[in-house]
């Protein structure tokens, strides 16, 4: 399998863990803390930042999964 099907499978896992993760924690955080929160600058930077983190670290470990499997080969 080339390297552009691996990159373009990494980072079609890494939209949709964002995506699950912004779409799960968004209404969590609402309720939590309340609309205000997410409208400083601050704190909507913290919520981005572990958005990537998490999404990055899902996705290595499902690469690192689909390698260890032999479904992906790089």
């Amino acid at each position: 399998m080339g390297k552009v099907w691996v990159i373009t499978i990494a980072a079609i896992v890494f939209i949709v863990l964002s995506f699950l993760f912004y779409k799960s924690m968004r209404g969590y955080v609402r309720e939590e803390y309340g609309k205000k929160w997410l409208t400083l600058w601050g704190n909507k930077l913290y919520f981005w930042q572990s958005l990537v983190f998490v999404s990055m670290a899902g996705t290595a470990l499902i690469m690192y999964i689909l390698k260890w499997s032999d479904v992906l080969d790089f």
